[in-house]
């Protein structure tokens, strides 16, 4: 169907009663808006369709169809498309992402496999989709699991990726007729033009050793290599997949989750000053005044909270490693788990739907937030300088090729 150019009024009234349609209210308000589309595309475009003008500054190129939901029925709303650049009449709708539309399929999923509740219900009602049938959704979670997996597959060719960090999320989902919590494992990491990328996302059973182990197996075999640091917590199971894949990455502990640790071991009267002295370490100035503070806060904790100083002098060499790399970089490393926001991003998203019908919708609402913050992060400012990740590369490069640089010698060549 294409739009007229312009509408004789009573010409038209007097046509749809002779034919005397059932659906004369959807054939005039289909008419009437395709009619005010195709009159702002030549407004668009600089002279009307079909006729020559020196003012023409685009053309036509046909149409494209959407169907759009009216107190009159579903309309077909004929868009003009140009041949330059792009025409979308936002007055009339709107665009939707994919992270709305994996949001609108899981939902929808819940309410047709009627396992809703009425505060399910209600959301529903809410993001007006109360009309989509099993055919509707069937066809928006295919296009967009296609894109998920698109996205979750896709070779790693940006590297080498110096730093990565890794994190799970735990998310219930009904199996077997019984609700059960699942972990959703996300890796991030820093490519080598300095942009965040999202590496690579799974669910597993449980945030165990083998679903570690093969998650970043994957991402090895998808192209992930130059690691030189992760960030994660003390998850055993992690930490060991972290070691097997990537023998010759560091490991730093998150700074978030090792306070969290701390925390839970100290007197609730004494956690002020103890997380005071925590931070003070991590705000000198350089590797050297960072150890020496270190050094005073033990001998400060030693008499008076026994149990904490030997539980933050066992973590030494892990809330450190980021001494081993330019002082530039130290705050987006240790500053707070670099995947901090991003979970939270997924929980703002997730807990609207809060039991998941299946794994495959948690993939898909999942995936397509973190497709879309991959693509935002793209047109961000870098995480981390070029001169940065220079320094860091030919460092470590030097480190490899000599075997007689000790520890202490790499720390200063990284830190001057």
């Amino acid at each position: 169907m294409t739009a007229a150019p312009s509408i004789d009024p009573a010409r038209f009234l007097q046509d749809e009663l002779a034919q005397a349609s059932p659906d004369l209210m959807r054939d005039m308000l289909t008419t009437f808006i395709n009619a005010l589309l195709s009159a702002q595309a030549d407004s668009v475009c600089g002279a009307e369709y079909g006729t020559r003008s020196q003012d023409r500054t685009n053309s036509r190129n046909g149409y494209r169809h959407r169907d759009l939901d009216t107190r009159a029925g579903t309309i077909d709303v004929a868009i003009p498309k140009l041949r330059e650049g792009s025409f979308f009449p936002d007055w009339l709708l709107t665009r939707r992402r994919r992270a709305e539309e994996a949001l609108v399929t899981v939902v929808a999923t819940c309410y047709l496999l009627g396992v809703s509740t009425r505060r399910m219900d209600k959301l529903v009602r809410t993001l007006g989709i109360t009309g989509l049938s099993k055919s509707t959704v069937s066809e928006m979670a295919k296009d967009l699991d296609e894109q998920v997996a698109a996205f979750r597959t896709r070779p790693l060719t940006e590297g080498p990726y110096l730093f990565v960090a890794a994190d799970a999320l735990t998310i219930k989902v009904r199996e077997g007729g019984r609700v059960v919590k699942v972990a959703v494992m996300v890796a991030t990491g820093v490519n080598a033009d300095g942009y965040r990328e999202v590496l690579g996302i799974n669910c597993a059973t449980a945030e165990s050793g083998a679903g570690w182990l093969g998650f970043f197996r994957d991402l090895v075999a998808r192209g992930l290599s130059g690691v030189a640091l992760v960030t994660s917590d003390a998850h055993a199971g992690l930490i060991d997949a972290i070691g097997a894949t990537l023998p010759a990455a560091s490991w730093q502990r998150c700074r978030t989750h090792y306070a969290a640790n701390l925390m839970a071991i100290t007197p609730k009267s004494q956690w002020g000053w103890v997380k005071a002295l925590l931070h003070s370490v991590y705000d000198q100035p350089n590797t050297e005044a960072v150890h020496a503070q270190f050094d005073r806060v033990l001998d400060g904790l030693h008499d008076k909270l026994p149990q904490v100083a030997e539980h933050l002098e066992g973590a030494r060499a892990d809330i450190l490693a980021f001494t081993a790399f330019p002082k530039e970089i130290w705050r987006q490393i240790w500053s707070n788990n670099p995947n901090e926001r991003l979970n939270r991003e997924i929980r703002r998203r997730t807990d609207v739907v809060g039991i998941f019908p299946n794994r495959d919708a948690i993939i898909r609402l999942v995936g397509a937030v973190l497709a879309e913050q991959h693509d935002e992060w793209a047109e961000q400012r870098r995480y981390f300088s070029l001169d940065a990740l220079t320094r860091t590369r030919e460092a470590l490069t030097a480190a490899n090729s000599r075997e007689e640089v000790t520890e202490p010698a790499l720390i200063g060549q990284l830190t001057t």
